[in-house]
C-alpha cells in the first residue's frame, strides 16, 4: 500500500483541523452505514501521533499515518486522497493494485 496526499488536500486538511507543521492525522477503518473500500466500514481520521506505525507519508508538513493493526483496510490497494475545490472538500481515491508475476 502507498499512499499519495496532493498539496492541496494537505493544505485543506491544516486549514479544517487546524493543523501545524509536525502534526499527525490518523487514518483508520471504522464502522460505517455508508460504503468504502469494504462494506460495513470507510475511512476515518483522527489527529494523533503514531503508536505502532504501518505505514506513513508526509505532505505540507503533516505527517498522514495508518497503524499496522488497521493495514487490512488498503490491502491491494494504494490510496490517492484529492482536494476538490468546487466542493471544498477532499476526496479518497482507492486505487487497485494489479498483480505482477516473474517469468
Amino acid at each position: 500500500m502507498s499512499m499519495a496526499i496532493s498539496q492541496a488536500a494537505a493544505a485543506w486538511f491544516k486549514r479544517e483541523l487546524a493543523l501545524n507543521s509536525g502534526d499527525s492525522i490518523r487514518l483508520f477503518p471504522r464502522y460505517s452505514s455508508g460504503g468504502g473500500l469494504h462494506p460495513g466500514f470507510s475511512l476515518g481520521l483522527a489527529t494523533e501521533a503514531p503508536v505502532a506505525l504501518g505505514d506513513r507519508t508526509e505532505q505540507e508538513g503533516i505527517v498522514f499515518f495508518m497503524e499496522e493493526q488497521d493495514l487490512w483496510y488498503m490491502e491491494g490497494y494504494d490510496l490517492a486522497i484529492e482536494y476538490h475545490e468546487a466542493e471544498d472538500d477532499i476526496e479518497y481515491n482507492y486505487i487497485a493494485k494489479t498483480a505482477t508475476t516473474d517469468l
